[in-house]
């Protein structure tokens, strides 16, 4: 078992089967020293469980909680790409998208739910560049998508 997959057993995370793509794309893909997801929804168990506006129907706290799964999402689908998270050097871009009621601003809090997610898991090499942004809807109505962009040994 690798060290990355040790901590994520420490803080009660299994990594789930990779979501197969809804569309034309693939879950990651890597390019040179970087890999990149795809926008990562928050399934769990290959379904969308909740869906809505964050400030609406969901609570800024609950779409915290579903932007780390996003996260975790993510990891599968680096994993599925590298074959062994121990191969992560840095998390280096976090971008969430935040499906908000027309009055919510607080996107980055929301966001914050996948960043201090990877900080628990990577530590140092988890601090990165990150953007959260404030959408009209998200594909399946979810209510957070989030991509992440790492780079790699070989």
């Amino acid at each position: 078992m690798s060290k990355i997959e040790q901590r994520l057993n420490e803080l009660g995370v299994t990594l789930p089967p990779v979501v197969p793509p809804v569309a034309a794309y693939t879950p990651a893909l890597r390019d040179g020293d970087l890999v990149y997801t795809s926008g990562q929804l928050p399934m769990i168990n290959g379904e969308l469980t909740v869906t809505g506006k964050v400030g609406g129907t969901i609570s800024a706290d609950q779409a915290q909680e579903l932007a780390k799964v996003c996260a975790i999402n993510a990891l599968a689908a680096i994993k599925e790409a590298i074959g062994d998270l121990d191969k992560i050097e840095r998390i280096v871009k976090v971008v969430g998208f935040v499906s908000s009621a027309p009055d919510f601003t607080g996107q980055p809090a929301v966001v914050n739910g996948a960043s201090e997610f990877l900080g628990e898991v990577f530590g140092e090499q988890g601090v990165h560049a990150r953007s959260a942004v404030g959408v009209a809807v998200l594909p399946l109505d979810a209510p957070v998508e989030v991509e992440v962009t790492v780079r790699v040994a070989d």
